[in-house]
């Protein structure tokens, strides 16, 4: 039936299986038939039992073997001349040596690259990618500078700058990059990392954020695929050296282990690591991170040794069967190996395995569970945002409804302030016209008054006069001669408490008084006609209201006395008015308005709040006469009562020259 049916090759793809199968390539040629497939039907079935198709599988692969040789790819790179930092002298040289060292060893595809830019970085490890996945061994040398970045790898092409932190993800390449290149490669993936170096490029970088931690040389590493090794120059946290000869020590002992024929890759890395210790005086210390499988895994395979005679191993079986198990690598194979080979050596590397595989299996699913819980912590997290979000929009627009009502009530306080100013101008204006008015009939019934007592005089020395000219006797002989009489005096007859009314009542319109004119001649009276008389230049008796006092002060058309305004108000015209200041101003000493100052923040907040109001009220009252802010006016004019002063009344000069008045008394 083999030798009739037509052959094809059948390729395995690596982890066909979600458990985490091996990835080794099955090795296939063309004398696999329908039968090897039909065989690995009933296997995966497991109808027959496992003698049956282990037999099946191991007579086909007894007989077909392995028709070609596993393909080998590497990619080696030496970045030296690096344009923002001092050039390096051993890259190139490593890589020159590593990958001639990687041609002898049989490599089907060596490239090496040197001095690469971001660009060629890029394009290179795209390539290799390419390569890997016709391979079953796919290997990257780096030799050059990298960094360390919050516990991320980096490698640093020659035309990177890395003037910020931030830079780095821009123009370096993460490690994890270098992974994806090789991650096709079926058998073994192997990174070889010669960038621990000192990296200059930390010490003039700037930091964007604070927090942010460049380590020393490369951090700690684990792939996350199997038969994935990462191998460092230097242990992670620590710093690799160039050497003082053309070549670093870690490349020299890579050169001198890796390529012996049949060495496993574990054991090589290891002579490597005491090559290294040893030349670098054990400050250097290699490191190899990752895990492979049971079997030796030589960079070099082993020639084959010469039968020894026809006598075959009695393990021969078994350990054929071990490998053939290990190629296909699922769970129902080891368990169908171990039901026919309970017992022995190759039994436990069996169960070992089985450990691998269920170790596999957990990782799978805590991964999944660690992916599923940072779903759900993001999903929380845009949650948390979205509210805040919501609840920074409802603040603003609660600020800006506060913002409205405060503008609200301070545009009705305004309102308010302006119409009481209306209201007193109002009542300042009425007032003003209602003195006027008295002032008018005051003055017409004075002129009434006067030319009645006129008229009245004028009769009564009419009759006398004619009463002596009718007693007195005839003369005897001729003409009588009468004798004309003087009028009396026209002064009208007013009782002194109208004239004291009618003296304040023109008192009040020059100024001078700002009591009511109610006819009673006291101090107050008195002190205001001594200010006319100062004034006016005028030397009247201000001891009494007389005639001649009233017909001084109506001969003045307008105000004589300067306008005197209490602390608080100004003069406006002749009247004063309240001052009124901005929000944020009050009214100084100086009758001036100034900012007030800002109270620092006290504990006791509850009392100041209530020393605010007190204040704001008796700001907003009508404020009482004070010794300070008052006006002092003269013939030159209106001007603030001098600090430390105020207005008095004084009396100077002797004898009969005595002046009285109000004046800026000083202490």
């Amino acid at each position: 039936m083999a030798a009739g049916a037509t052959r094809a090759p059948l390729r395995r793809h690596r982890r066909q299986h979600a458990e985490g199968l091996s990835d080794q390539h099955h090795r296939s040629n063309t004398c696999l038939s329908a039968g090897s497939a039909y065989a690995a039907h009933v296997m995966f079935g497991a109808a027959m039992g496992a003698f049956r198709w282990f037999s099946l599988l191991f007579v086909v692969w007894l007989t077909c073997g392995s028709a070609h040789a596993e393909r080998r790819v590497a990619l080696v790179i030496g970045n030296s001349a690096y344009k923002s930092v001092p050039r390096l002298a051993n890259p190139v040289n490593d890589a020159a040596l590593v990958g001639g060292m990687f041609k002898k060893a049989g490599f089907d595809s060596v490239d090496v690259k040197l001095d690469l830019s971001v660009v060629d970085m890029r394009k290179a490890l795209r390539e290799f990618a390419g390569k890997a996945r016709e391979a079953e061994v796919a290997v990257i040398y780096y030799a050059g500078h990298g960094i360390e970045l919050d516990g991320n790898n980096y490698l640093i092409p020659t035309d990177a700058a890395l003037e910020t932190d931030n830079d780095v993800f821009d123009e370096a390449f993460p490690l994890d990059r270098v992974l994806f290149a090789i991650e096709p490669a079926k058998q073994l993936r192997l990174v070889i990392l010669d960038a621990c170096r000192d990296n200059p490029f930390a010490k003039t970088m700037k930091r964007t954020v604070a927090a942010r931690a460049i380590g020393r040389g490369l951090a700690k590493v684990e792939p996350t695929s199997s038969n994935t090794m990462i191998a460092y120059a230097a242990k992670a946290g620590s710093t690799a050296s160039d050497g003082d000869s053309k070549n670093s020590p870690f490349a020299a002992a890579l050169v001198e282990r890796l390529p012996t024929p049949g060495l496993d890759l574990r054991k090589a890395f290891g002579f490597v690591r005491d090559d290294v210790l040893k030349n670098t005086g054990y400050k250097q210390e290699p490191y190899v991170y990752g895990s492979l499988g049971g079997d030796d895994v030589p960079l070099v395979q082993a020639k084959p040794a010469a039968a020894s005679g026809p006598q075959a191993s009695p393990d021969d079986a078994v350990r054929r069967d071990y490998e053939l198990a290990l190629q296909i690598g699922t769970r129902e194979v080891w368990t169908a190996f171990l039901a026919k080979y309970a017992d022995g050596f190759y039994a436990s590397l069996a169960k070992g395995q089985l450990n691998r595989i269920a170790a596999e299996e957990t990782r799978a699913a805590a991964a999944d569970k660690a992916r599923q819980a940072e779903d759900e912590k993001a999903r929380l997290a845009a949650e948390r945002a979205r509210k805040a979000e919501q609840d920074r929009a409802a603040a603003a627009a609660k600020a800006a409804e506060d913002a409205r009502i405060a503008a609200e009530k301070a545009k009705q306080v305004e309102e308010a302030k302006a119409a009481a100013a209306e209201q007193r101008r109002k009542e300042a204006e009425a007032a003003a016209a209602k003195a006027l008015a008295d002032k008018q009939a005051a003055e017409k019934a004075l002129a009434d008054k006067q030319a009645a007592d006129k008229a009245a005089a004028e009769k009564a020395a009419a009759e006398l006069a004619a009463k002596k000219a009718a007693e007195k006797p005839e003369g005897a002989g001729g003409e009588q001669k009468v004798a004309a009489l003087a009028p009396p005096s026209a002064q009208p007859a007013m009782s002194p408490q109208e004239v004291a009314k009618s003296v304040q009542s023109e008192l009040r319109r020059v100024g001078c008084l700002t009591a009511s004119a109610d006819g009673d001649w006291n101090a107050t009276s008195q002190r205001s006609l001594t200010l006319f008389n100062k004034y006016a230049g005028t030397k009247l008796d201000a001891k009494l209201a007389s005639f001649d006092a009233l017909d001084a002060i109506k001969a003045k058309p307008g105000r004589v006395c300067p306008l005197v305004c209490d602390h608080g108000f100004r003069a406006d015209g002749d009247a004063c008015v309240k001052i009124t200041c901005r929000a944020g101003s009050r009214v100084n000493d100086d009758n001036e308005c100034e900012k007030i100052p800002e109270r620092k923040p006290t504990a006791a907040r509850e009392n100041a709040k209530g020393r605010d109001e007190q204040r704001k009220q008796v700001e907003s009252a009508p404020t009482k006469p004070q010794s300070t802010g008052q006006m002092v006016c003269n013939a030159a004019g209106c001007r603030p009562v001098r600090p430390g002063c105020k207005l008095g009344y004084a009396r100077s000069g002797q004898g009969v020259t005595v002046a009285e008045g109000t004046r800026e008394v000083c202490n």
